[in-house]
């Protein structure tokens, strides 16, 4: 079994696949300050279920990389493969600096670029990302703040405002102040979608492409967007998969 590891600012996503098709997936908090030991006492039950061959990660926080690769190494004897320098991905940079591309958005693109010639990729994680892809070419981004990171800047930055759940409100115009910022967030959050997409259309010229979206809290917003969007929660572990299978036949 091939263990595919997606390291995000805010979650973990785990998947084990066959080498074909994802069986399953898991979500776990993203901790920064635990040891490689602390996070085998984690996840062993769950590992303890599957018989792991080898591991591929994405990450976009180094500190959690290494402490998964030395957990791999320590308890598995597994040296875990990371996408990076080095890695064939299938997916052109066409950008100002290679390097600075996030693993997750390449792992998206390569996910996406099975489905779709040309597509526009709406991630909806800690940040909010907006990838163009053609012809297995990543062409650039938009990011944004998450629909998280803006409620929590709104909550530590006014006095009288409470934390409130990221729950969709019944109406956009709502009268008690935990709807009124539940509606403003996420009502925001999907229109700030719809007008992005509404821009990337109109910039690359061509108001057909299909839209893709994936992350965290795609099931939230998504379905409050005017526009048609496919919504792909396993997009980034998808791609990382294609990205596995390059390097396991290079």
């Amino acid at each position: 079994m091939i263990l595919l590891v997606d390291v995000g600012n805010s979650n973990i996503v785990f998947g084990f696949s066959d080498g074909k098709t994802i069986s399953n997936t898991f979500r776990l908090k993203s901790f920064t300050d635990k040891t490689s030991d602390e996070y085998y006492l984690l996840l062993r039950s769950v590992f303890a279920s599957y018989e792991i061959e080898d591991v591929m990660i994405s990450s976009v926080v180094p500190i959690i990389t290494s402490a998964l690769k030395k957990l791999f190494q320590s308890y598995y004897h597994i040296d875990a493969k990371v996408v990076g320098p080095g890695v064939k991905t299938g997916i052109q940079l066409k950008v100002d600096d290679p390097k600075s591309v996030g693993a997750d958005m390449i792992c998206d693109a390569a996910g996406a670029a099975v489905l779709y010639n040309e597509a526009i990729i709406v991630d909806l994680g800690t940040a909010t990302k907006y990838v163009y892809l053609k012809n297995n070419t990543f062409y650039g981004c938009s990011i944004a703040p998450g629909v998280a990171i803006s409620m929590k800047a709104l909550v530590s930055n006014a006095a009288l405002l409470p934390n409130v759940e990221l729950i969709c409100p019944k109406k956009v115009i709502a009268t008690n102040t935990v709807a009124c910022m539940q509606s403003g967030v996420i009502f925001g959050a999907a229109s700030q979608v719809d007008g992005m997409i509404t821009r990337i259309k109109e910039e690359i010229n061509n108001q057909d492409i299909p839209v893709v979206a994936t992350g965290g809290l795609s099931s939230l917003i998504v379905p409050l967007c005017k526009y048609e969007i496919v919504r792909k929660e396993n997009l980034t572990i998808d791609g990382l998969l294609e990205i596995y299978r390059k390097n396991l036949a290079a």
